[in-house]
């Protein structure tokens, strides 16, 4: 329950985000908007916000996924670097 109350909030920070927006558009020669610019600062943090609401659905996916099975962090640590080293 957490974690939706956290996706809703961060969406709706998101949807808040976005009506403030200075965007400028580019049309094309038919006067259509076919690009919008915005400031770095409000892409920017557009991002932060989208890489948030990503972090919450990967938690969520994993939890759902959760099978109650846990190993030691240094097992971990060992299993990452194997699959590091055959990759290379």
């Amino acid at each position: 329950m957490k974690s939706y109350l956290n996706l809703l909030y961060l969406c709706n920070q998101l949807i808040v985000r976005i009506m403030t927006l200075h965007p400028q558009y580019v049309t094309d020669s038919n006067g259509r908007a076919v690009s919008v610019l915005l400031p770095m600062k409000e892409f920017k943090s557009i991002l932060e916000e989208l890489e948030e609401l990503e972090d919450i659905k990967l938690y969520d996916k994993a939890k759902k996924n959760d099978d109650g099975v846990r190993i030691p962090m240094d097992e971990a640590f060992r299993k990452i670097e194997a699959k590091r080293k055959q990759k290379n």
